[in-house]
């Protein structure tokens, strides 16, 4: 058994192949360059269909695959025909990440993906994290420079969760004797407010830190500056239903994956981040 992992060179990709590598599981990391030190890799490029049959050539014991799907051009027609050549290959499992609100079959571009997958007849799991601890690191320019954090989020509490702890998730799905074939929320263990993390901020930084309420017009604006259109437009709407409580929902859900990391460790570790200096 050789577990594949796509976009191993990421945060959660390169988490899962640490985990990967602890436990002793063989493993073969994808990324667009075929390099991942000090991990066995492939070249691999969601827009080069050529590229598909890279890591089987390497590797014909690949049984397994971690799929991150891009978010740039269609994500379903994409990793259709990827889907298809791995299952000619002998993979039997899959493990993919999606996002919270993207439900099975919706029009976004990871609730696509996620039915076309289920409908495979293959073992899966799809993981639907929450935001990430980590991407707070986005907020870091602001923070230093005016002392604030702007959002379209309002009141609206999220559970954030670490990548570590999504990374053991996958690590879990991957691994495990039997194939859930369903799907899971990844959340974190308390809830947070963009309020709150000012105030924590405010405390980790000896500075008065606030959380500044932006337009969504505004916010989609500040995307499209770094990232695909269309996934633009998806993340700016999953980012305005944060204020109506969508994300606390899914604490207690039945189908939650509660991970042990916490944002305030994250924020005192980071300290260099948020400094003037």
């Amino acid at each position: 058994m050789t577990i594949l992992v796509t976009g191993g060179t990421g945060n959660i990709g390169g988490a899962l192949a640490r985990l990967l590598q602890a436990a002793n599981y063989p493993l073969i990391i994808s990324s667009r360059k075929g390099v991942a030190e000090p991990f066995k890799a492939v070249k691999f490029d969601w827009s080069d269909p050529s590229t598909f049959e890279n890591p089987f050539n390497a590797d014909p014991n690949i049984d397994r695959v971690f799929v991150i799907a891009p978010i740039s051009g269609d994500a379903l027609e994409q990793t259709k025909p990827f889907f298809k050549v791995a299952i000619e290959k002998g993979v039997k499992r899959f493990v993919l990440i999606t996002a919270t609100q993207a439900e099975k079959g919706d029009n976004s571009q990871y609730g696509k993906v996620h039915e076309h997958l289920a409908n495979l007849g293959v073992e899966y799991t799809v993981l639907r994290p929450t935001w990430f601890i980590e991407n707070f690191g986005q907020f870091s320019h602001t923070i230093r420079e005016n002392d604030e954090i702007l959002s379209v989020t309002g009141k609206g509490r999220i559970p954030f969760v670490s990548v570590q702890d999504i990374a053991k998730a996958a690590f879990d799905a991957l691994t495990a004797e039997k194939s859930a074939n369903t799907d899971y929320f990844v959340i974190g263990p308390e809830l947070w407010s963009y309020d709150d993390v000012a105030a924590a901020l405010t405390e980790v930084t000896g500075r008065k830190i606030v959380h500044r309420l932006i337009s969504l017009e505004e916010q989609l604006a500040s995307f499209k500056l770094w990232m695909d259109e269309e996934y633009a437009i998806e993340l700016n709407t999953y980012e305005g239903r944060i204020a109506s409580g969508i994300e606390e929902k899914n604490v207690g859900h039945p189908k939650a994956i509660t991970g042990k990391h916490k944002l305030r460790d994250y924020l005192e570790a980071n300290k260099q981040l948020w400094s003037k200096a």
